[in-house]
């Protein structure tokens, strides 16, 4: 008699993050952060939580890293990478978002030292302290113009609204 035992199927499951593209005229909002014990930059990011929408998760991660309300704007771009911190895939949807309001006495996110404001070229000169290549292609196409619709992204999940 067979076992009617179901097999587990092994499943390949990337990372699923988010990230903010948040610009004041040529300066971009960043993030300083301590990864694996070294000083990294990168923008506001983090991963999915489940029951979560993209778009929910891209302004909460913002709100705990910066202590910016951000309101997105437009989908910039989804990117594939695998990451040379942990080795796994990553899929991020990186996002336009427009400065709202800022809490100067929030506190952010474990290992995040501060919220700053860079330019580009400021951001390009960080080189390998750059978290991910992710970084400069978001950036990059943001400032040649990819923006795509909102009304691209559906979710139906329940969630409660965030903040």
């Amino acid at each position: 008699m067979a076992d009617p035992t179901p097999i587990p199927l092994q499943v390949w499951c990337p990372h699923v993050t988010v990230a903010c593209v948040v610009a004041d005229g040529d300066r971009f909002l960043m993030v300083e952060e301590e990864v694996n014990g070294r000083l990294a930059y990168n923008q506001p990011a983090g991963h999915l939580d489940d029951r979560e929408s993209l778009a929910t998760a891209a302004v909460r991660e913002t709100l705990e890293e910066t202590g910016w309300t951000v309101s997105l704007e437009h989908l910039i771009g989804i990117h594939q990478w695998r990451s040379t911190e942990h080795g796994d895939g990553v899929v991020r949807f990186s996002f336009a978002a427009r400065a709202v309001s800022h809490d100067a006495t929030r506190r952010l996110d474990d290992g995040i030292r501060r919220a700053l404001w860079l330019t580009r070229d400021e951001i390009a000169a960080l080189g390998d302290k750059l978290r991910s290549p992710l970084v400069l292609l978001s950036i990059d196409a943001w400032l040649a113009g990819q923006r795509h619709s909102l009304d691209l992204l559906h979710s139906l999940l329940v969630e409660d609204s965030y903040p």
